[in-house]
This record gives C-alpha cells, sequence and structure tokens, in this order.
C-alpha cells in the first residue's frame, strides 16, 4: 500500500501503535532527498538485529513524511536506517529519540544527510 499523506502512524516491533500506547521516542521521518525511500528501520541502538522494514509494501515519496509511533520504552538510543528505491540505503547511529520529534532526510553530492529536532 502506497501512502501519498502526510503523515502514517506506525506500530514499532510487532507493538500496536495509537495514542494510548504512544512512547516519548515518537518521531515524524521526512524526505527531502529527492528520492523515493522504499523501506525504513528503526531498531535499538543496542540491537544487532534491524528487524522488519517499519514500511511494509508501502513507500515514502520524496516531500512526504511518516508519524512512526513506539509502545512505552525505556530506551532512548535507537539506530535508523532508509533504503531507496534503487537499492542505495543510509544509516544513522545512536539518535536520542527521546529528545528528538523531527527527523528530516536531505541528499546532496551523493551524500543522505539529516537534522534532529
Amino acid at each position: 500500500m502506497r501512502f501519498l499523506g502526510f503523515g502514517l502512524a506506525l506500530g514499532l516491533l510487532g507493538l500496536t501503535s495509537g495514542a494510548a500506547l504512544a512512547g516519548n521516542q515518537d518521531f515524524t521521518l521526512v524526505n527531502r532527498t529527492g528520492y523515493q525511500i522504499d523501506d525504513v528501520y528503526v531498531a535499538p541502538h543496542s540491537s544487532a538485529d534491524w528487524g522488519d522494514d517499519i514500511m511494509g509494501s508501502g513507500a515514502l515519496p520524496d516531500g512526504n513524511g511518516v508519524k512512526i509511533t513506539f509502545a512505552p520504552s525505556k530506551v532512548c538510543g535507537w539506530d535508523l536506517k532508509v533504503k531507496y528505491n534503487d537499492g542505495e540505503e543510509a544509516v544513522w547511529e545512536s539518535i536520542d529519540l527521546c529528545t528528538t520529534e523531527k527527523v528530516s532526510l536531505f541528499y546532496k553530492n551523493k551524500t543522505t544527510s539529516a537534522t534532529f529536532e
């Protein structure tokens, strides 16, 4: 399922999403790269496994954002990996999602960068 809206609530790690279970690690991922992102992985920094693509069969088109929600957790340090529709990927480690509400991705000079707000 492709989504074209500005947000979509997703559950992580097999946990149910929704306001009643939303943790303080919730954030919005914004794609400003100029390219479609097909896969998004978010895992605790201490984990050796990325788990499943939280986009499922969806994608994040350029210019759109997706709301990613968590079940309550005491873990603040998370890693993020995105994979573009051409197979290229980018990874960020140890993002403090307890203090981050928005992650915006940018692409310039063959490099993906991010801002954390």
